[in-house]
């Protein structure tokens, strides 16, 4: 009987350290590559206590894994750049609600969250130009729709069809003028591509800035990565010969999108994620999120990186649109671009 007690107790402690050791961690399936985000995970197991397990890769081998796993994934959180994956990942029914507490509905703008998934950090895909070639007379009032004009033919390069901001860009347009609307933009932006899209976003940057092209649309944190030097003397320098504009200022403003964290169906570790994701739209998270990478704060009270402060801030954001629609729409903008030859 004594035997019997001693191994009882023996499981219960056991059971309950291993509990405890639950409890204070929380595993993250992340898709940026961002070195300074690990120094911020360490910041928050200094002040909770919480150990942060990260596991690293591209989105689609991040989504497939914890799909393939199902209840015996470990995840708990999956975080990644575009509010498109993340709607098309909560639409295959792979995140919970969770993250709707006070302190984030606080944070974060409703359009730049769900229940499931929010914004912890924000980016603008805006127009670059080369001001010896483009005029300011060209440039008045130029909107994402008024790319597609006729003057731009063979001026303009931007990302492949493949890329993730571009279907979320798109999906903006079939959001706010209509499928058919934005199919006609597609062919409109083919015919004034300069070139067949090829490479990233500072690849578009760097032909405007080698006279290739006279606009490039790109996100707004790669021009200051580039004009930082963290990229190279050349890109540095290539950085200094494009300007930026925000286009659809004189309408719903410019285009938003967020990198954002998803709390996880089934995450053995809820509670902890949920305070990560509190932390991460801290003050303190956010000072150091914008200062090494370049994005804009997803909270008020904090300034973007001085490199970001010079492009402008006084720009109108599209705030019209909840970020969310670039999931639902992301089917129709793949398919109008891929009938436009969209490559």
């Amino acid at each position: 009987m004594k035997f019997k007690i001693i191994i009882g107790i023996v499981a219960y402690f056991a059971s309950f350290v291993f509990s405890l050791s639950q409890a204070n961690e929380v595993n993250i399936f992340s898709a940026r590559h961002y070195d300074s985000d690990v120094q911020l995970y360490e910041k928050f197991t200094n002040k909770t206590g919480i150990k942060v397990n990260v596991i690293s890769g591209k989105s689609g081998a991040l989504e497939k894994r914890i799909i393939e796993e199902g209840s015996d994934s470990k995840a708990d959180l999956y975080i990644t750049a575009d509010a498109g994956r993340l709607g098309a990942f909560d639409a295959k029914g792979m995140l919970q609600s969770g993250l709707n507490t006070s302190a984030i509905k606080a944070a974060v703008p409703n359009n730049f969250r769900t229940s499931k998934w929010t914004g912890i950090a924000k980016r603008a895909r805006i127009v670059y130009f080369a001001p010896e070639r483009v005029t300011g007379a060209e440039l008045a009032g130029l909107t994402y729709e008024s790319l597609a004009d006729p003057k731009w033919k063979g001026r303009i390069v931007i990302r492949a069809s493949n890329n993730i901001y571009n279907q979320s860009l798109v999906a903006s347009l079939v959001k706010n003028n209509g499928k058919g609307a934005a199919a006609e933009w597609s062919k409109g932006m083919v015919s004034n591509m300069s070139r067949s899209p090829k490479g990233n976003d500072r690849a578009q940057i760097l032909a405007v800035a080698a006279g290739e092209a006279d606009l490039a649309v790109a996100n707004t944190y790669y021009l200051a990565l580039m004009l930082s030097g963290k990229k190279g003397p050349e890109q540095q320098a290539a950085a200094k010969k494009v300007k930026p504009f925000f286009p659809n200022q004189n309408d719903r403003g410019t285009h938003m999108n967020i990198s954002g964290a998803g709390l996880v169906k089934g995450a053995p570790n809820k509670a902890n994620a949920i305070k990560l994701v509190e932390f991460l739209l801290s003050e303190e998270a956010q000072n150091h999120i914008v200062n090494n990478t370049f994005e804009y704060p997803m909270i008020a009270g904090v300034s973007p990186h001085p490199l970001v402060v010079n492009m402008g801030l006084d720009f109108k954001q599209d705030l019209k649109t909840k970020v969310v629609n670039y999931g639902k729409k992301q089917a129709d903008a793949l398919e109008v671009m891929t009938a436009a030859g969209w490559k």
